[in-house]
């Protein structure tokens, strides 16, 4: 790219990652395919893999579209060894379309929404946004397929009042988040080949009642509009949408920017940085000529869904995506064990840098800052998992590639968030929470820095490299 002369080359990757990853979908499809690409070979949970697996073998799976675990295999592996772990999620907060999204107002089409995760929601406001996710469609022989769709040009907008309107908005702004944050999509006097309709009920000029939808028809809960447009994006009719998940994103690409190209301006970097760095980091080290000769633990990336709305699901943390892959690879109580004792979990999520207009939201010697290093994250509340051992090994990891550390912990004036780390943790998996530090963590906009990709990269290879080494010359219990 001409535009960033100089720049981190993985920073560049990142952005065609992020910018083609608007719902954790889509980043699991991308992910999937950059493993592909480096000789992955897909499996199906319903079947019984466990047979075809081979030392020396590269191999994936999904769950639902929106969960990725990947896993090599070590030339001399067996039943009771260990899985070394890099744990990501692949969703951040973003405006969900409703189940019946259909809504007008003073003239306007408007899209009903609510709010996933923590967001700065005040960020959404006067942003050129557009619609991307999953649609179930009917295919040619009456069979039924998810199919992704990403609407590549702005579509819809949540417009700010007027200051003239609104004299104290610079003093006290606030809105509700259900009245007024409502995002339009056109006018209703632009609607193509509709009639006029009362906007309260289903009742036509005639006063006559449309007869009642089939329970598997949607048409009548969104616009016709929105319903076209859909099914021109997947070349069908729009009778053949039986139902979606559709997120709105901020169709502004993502950007390096500064003086010296030091950061990225970026949508998601919560958590898709830490996503894209678990992939390629395996991806990597897989087609490395060190490959053959690596020994001990199972390597293994898990990519997350729903952990910003605590990872309670069948693709979030808490599923069974981990103790499956643990079970399925050391099937015996006794293997088992072994293997959770065996094993290594880095949780790698965004972690906060220090910001130069708010210093004092930090403690005064846990000041991470961008493009400093990899942040270590500690509480002694166990909000992260992190603790001196575990610490131990990521440093010495880090060191191994000739990186930077940084320590991060809450003042103890202020509430500590929290990772897939601790939940993980219950297993009995040694873990670590570490992450990239950004500012304006879930902003529809966030900045991190450039350079910092590449340093999550190298800390992810070098533990799926020297782990195995390290941890023998260990001795805790």
């Amino acid at each position: 790219m001409m535009l960033y002369p100089n720049s981190p080359e993985a920073a560049l990757k990142f952005l065609n990652f992020v910018n083609a990853s608007p719902t954790p979908f889509h980043a699991v499809d991308n992910a999937s395919l950059r493993l592909e690409k480096a000789g992955f070979l897909k499996l199906h949970e319903k079947d019984d893999w466990e047979k075809d697996i081979q030392p020396g073998g590269k191999y994936f799976f999904t769950r639902n579209q929106a969960a990725l675990v990947a896993f090599t295999i070590p030339a001399k592996w067996k039943q009771g060894a260990g899985l070394s772990i890099v744990a990501t999620h692949v969703d951040s907060p973003n405006l969900k379309v409703r189940p019946i999204s259909k809504r007008t107002d003073s003239g306007y089409l408007q899209i009903g929404v609510e709010t996933y995760g923590g967001g700065i929601w005040h960020s959404w406001l006067d942003r050129d946004l557009s619609l991307a996710g999953r649609v179930v469609i009917r295919e040619q022989g009456g069979r039924f397929k998810s199919k992704l769709v990403k609407i590549d040009r702005p579509l819809l907008r949540i417009p700010t009042l007027a200051i003239h309107l609104d004299r104290d908005v610079n003093n006290s702004f606030q809105f509700n988040q259900e009245t007024e944050f409502v995002p339009i999509l056109g006018l209703l006097e632009n609607q193509l080949n509709a009639r006029k309709a009362d906007d309260d009920d289903n009742k036509d000029r005639s006063g006559k009642v449309d007869p009642p939808q089939k329970a598997s028809s949607i048409q009548a809960n969104h616009h016709s509009e929105l319903l076209s447009l859909l099914a021109s994006e997947l070349s069908i009719a729009a009778e053949e949408i039986h139902d979606f998940e559709l997120s709105l994103y901020d169709t502004q690409p993502a950007t390096l920017g500064g003086i010296n190209n030091e950061f990225i301006f970026s949508p998601r970097m919560d958590n898709l940085v830490s996503s894209f760095c678990a992939v390629e980091a395996i991806a990597e080290t897989a087609s490395a000529q060190i490959f053959p000769t690596l020994e001990g633990n199972v390597n293994c990336i898990a990519l997350f869904n729903h952990e910003e709305i605590g990872s309670v699901s069948t693709s979030g943390a808490e599923s069974s995506l981990i103790p499956s892959l643990l079970n399925r690879l050391s099937p015996t109580p006794a293997t088992l064990a072994q293997s959770i004792s065996r094993s290594f979990l880095i949780s790698a999520d965004m972690g906060h840098a220090v910001h130069p207009n708010y210093k004092s939201k930090h403690e005064d010697n846990h000041k991470p800052k961008m493009n400093g290093g990899i942040v270590i994250k500690t509480n002694a509340k166990q909000r992260y998992a992190s603790d001196a051992i575990t610490t131990f090994i990521v440093k010495q990891l880090v060191e191994r590639k000739g990186g930077r550390v940084q320590e991060f912990e809450v003042r103890n004036d202020m509430p500590c968030g929290s990772t897939v780390g601790p939940m993980l943790s219950k297993i009995g998996l040694r873990t670590v929470d570490v992450g990239n530090p950004m500012l304006s963590m879930h902003s529809i906009r966030e900045t991190a820095g450039s350079h910092d990709v590449q340093n999550a990269i190298d800390l992810f290879s070098s533990f799926f490299e020297g782990f195995a080494e390290l941890d023998k010359g260990l001795t805790v219990d």
